[in-house]
């Protein structure tokens, strides 16, 4: 088994050497389809499927829905930031305790897709409307300990859109192998 190929089934994040106009609209298109692909992939799991993770010590994919939710609301609050202040230092959070909290760690999926759905919504109107200025907008992440820009850090959510639904898919095609190793 190899775990890393679990972990990163889409291969980790890899920005480009050069964005472009068309990466960039490739990436926003990422994330206008998100919810409706993760609606689609979660809609027919019983309450035991949901339960499954996609790797030994890995989330469920309850857990995974409740991430994205969790995710891309920080996310968007940086994008924000990034726009609204001139350099800011973004604010990280602990993942693994927020995927433990009682509201992400159940089987009631719907409000996170509801979320996922009208932060999206936002997130994509936002997207198109900014200039070309404001995709090289910098920014510090403390967890990279260096100065990143806006369109790097679209990259990195049309990454961990595609990420999180690859781990779903591989939830579903275990069937539960790692069920009861869950985090």
């Amino acid at each position: 088994m190899d775990l890393d190929k679990l972990k990163y089934p889409v291969g980790t994040y890899q920005p480009p050497v050069e964005f472009t106009d068309e990466q960039f609209d490739s990436w926003v298109g990422t994330l206008a389809t998100l919810p409706e692909k993760l609606k689609k992939r979660v809609a027919n799991l019983s309450i035991n499927e949901l339960e499954y993770a996609y790797r030994p010590g890995g989330w469920t994919i309850n857990q995974v829905v409740h991430h994205l939710a969790d995710s891309h609301m920080n996310s968007f609050v940086r994008f924000k930031l990034i726009l609204t202040e001139e350099n800011p230092t973004i604010k990280p959070y602990n993942e693994t305790k927020w995927a433990q909290t009682i509201d992400a760690n159940n089987e009631d999926i719907g409000d996170s897709l509801s979320i996922l759905e009208g932060l999206h919504n936002r997130w994509v109107k936002l997207l198109k409307g900014i200039s070309d200025e404001d995709r090289l907008r910098p920014f510090i992440h403390p967890e990279y300990n260096e100065s990143l820009t806006f369109q790097w850090m679209v990259g990195l959510y049309d990454w961990h859109s595609r990420h999180h639904l690859a781990h779903i898919a591989q939830a579903i095609e275990k069937q539960g192998k790692f069920q009861l190793e869950k985090a």
